[in-house]
């Protein structure tokens, strides 16, 4: 066997297999997008979720390895001008975690991240940040080694501070008070499909509508679920979703009160409700480098872009932010 392994029509075969995805994701690369792309130099392959801080005018971005970075936009930039991360977070108390979903809270001057044991799923957690000095406010510890295996993903943030954090392994939300203190935990039938193959990856996206609920989508089933916060009882309503379907949906990115972006597979899809987030349509897709997968969505100055997770390139890992032309 050992020897059949180094045999010549087997590295001839191994070759010609790898060679395939290799020469496509070149040919990917060498395309040039229409729509305009932010380019950075990172230090990391992996960057998990980015936003827009338009006060600081710099996006904000996660490390799948742990702790979060800054890319300044300078007001004379131009577009064939690559831009550079600067580490802003880096926790050694976390080490071994990943830094996910963020969410930017303007009104208390603080960043929102995510975090979690990405490998055994033994750890989730919520840390919030200074948005001018970076120092850690708070570390919330949702889940252990003694609990069931978990996995926080993204968070959204409600106009009274309360964090609400998707556990992507065992689909339940997690609920944060403003100053960290761990209220409750929010579970729903509605959270876990029928067919056990669509819960391997469960909840994921979650943003905060301005009329007090809650929008979430489930990864690999595609279901687009509102939580009404309102009425006290956090109520939870499948959406009925028309157009095409929502699988592998990621990060979500409220763009107006009945519009929302769908990050993930193909790339991006522009979701619309006319009804109160009822019901709802799948208005438009944008098929952007896949072989970079997209994970999140942010907008800046009225354009919505791409988070873009796989970086290219050696030593310099260049990362993509590419526009999403609705």
């Amino acid at each position: 066997m050992a020897f059949w392994c180094c045999s010549p029509r087997f590295l001839i075969f191994l070759f010609l297999v790898s060679a395939i995805p290799i020469a496509y994701i070149i040919s990917e690369e060498r395309v040039k997008s229409h729509n305009h792309v932010f380019h950075y130099h990172s230090a990391g392959f992996f960057r998990e979720c980015a936003k827009w801080d338009d006060q600081g005018r710099r996006f904000l971005v996660t490390f799948l390895e742990g702790g979060v970075g800054e890319i300044h936009v300078p007001d004379d930039y131009t577009r064939d001008v690559v831009l550079k991360e600067v580490t802003v977070v880096k926790d050694f108390d976390l080490t071994g975690n990943a830094s996910l979903g963020i969410a930017i809270d303007r009104p208390r001057n603080r960043l929102l991240v995510a975090v979690a044991d990405l490998l055994r799923n033994r750890y989730s957690g919520l840390a919030a940040y200074d948005l001018s000095t970076w120092k850690r406010l708070f570390l919330t510890q949702l889940s252990g080694p003694s609990d069931e295996k978990s996995f926080a993903d993204d968070v959204a943030v409600d106009a009274d501070g309360n964090a609400y954090v998707t556990d992507a392994k065992a689909s339940k939300i997690w609920k944060v008070g403003v100053d960290g203190e761990f209220l409750s935990i929010l579970r729903s039938p509605l959270f876990t499909p029928k067919e056990w193959y669509k819960s391997l990856v469960g909840l994921n996206g979650i943003v905060y509508h301005p009329d007090g609920y809650l929008i979430v989508i489930h990864t690999f089933s595609g279901n687009l679920l509102k939580i009404d916060l309102a009425k006290g009882s956090e109520e939870v309503k499948l959406i009925e979703v028309g157009g095409g379907p929502l699988a592998f949906g990621d990060g979500l990115e409220l763009i107006s009160p009945t519009k929302l972006i769908v990050a993930g597979n193909p790339s991006g899809r522009l979701v619309e409700s006319l009804d109160g987030w009822e019901t709802a349509l799948v208005v438009a897709k944008f098929k952007g480098p896949m072989h970079r997968l997209a994970t999140a969505a942010t907008v800046k100055d009225g354009k919505v872009y791409l988070n873009h997770m796989v970086g290219m390139g050696y030593p310099k890992k260049t990362h993509a932010l590419v526009e999403f032309v609705l």
